[in-house]
């Protein structure tokens, strides 16, 4: 018995809460019946869309190769114009360096190697000749110097000659002054 009233008091809970959420089963049973008729009609768009993407597959195949050209052609182009760049700026420090060049040649120029072996054969025949120049004249001073000294002494010789005749001259004068 006991089962038998839980078993009418659970059908009567049931009754009860069906009662109070029919309204609310019976609008998401609308709900969902929308909602699958609207998933139908989304299916049957996707078909039809499958469709068109099938037949659109061979232009959509030509567009992307257009396309991965178009980029591919692009990236070219921004190497390219990298390198251009690139290479401007290399022409650039290549002309600086080349002025850099020429002001170093030209002053280099001023030096020209043939002219100055030249002057400097012709310098060094004129040393030659100087350093002979000054061994002759050290040649003929040094001769000189000894003939001077040869002089110097017979002067001396001659002085003291001419101090003794001096002398003897002044005695004969008092000889001859005192005879």
């Amino acid at each position: 018995m006991l089962t038998a009233q839980k078993l009418e008091k659970i059908i009567e809970l049931e009754d009860n809460l069906r009662n109070q959420y029919q309204t609310q089963l019976d609008t998401k049973s609308a709900e969902i019946e929308q909602l699958v008729k609207k998933h139908d009609e989304q299916q049957a768009v996707i078909a039809k869309q499958l469709t068109q993407l099938t037949a659109h597959s061979a232009e959509v195949s030509a567009n992307k190769r257009v396309e991965q050209l178009s980029r591919e052609l692009t990236n070219r182009c921004d190497k390219l114009t990298e390198e251009v760049a690139s290479q401007k700026k290399r022409i650039k420090e290549l002309q600086k360096n080349l002025g850099d060049e020429r002001a170093e040649v030209k002053t280099l120029k001023q030096y020209d190697a043939a002219a100055m072996k030249k002057n400097l054969d012709a310098n060094k025949k004129k040393l030659v000749e100087k350093t002979s120049a000054n061994a002759l004249m050290q040649k003929s001073l040094s001769k000189s110097k000894a003939e001077n000294a040869e002089l110097q002494a017979k002067v001396k010789e001659l002085e003291a000659k001419l101090a003794e005749f001096d002398t003897a001259e002044a005695e004969e004068e008092q000889e001859a002054a005192a005879a």
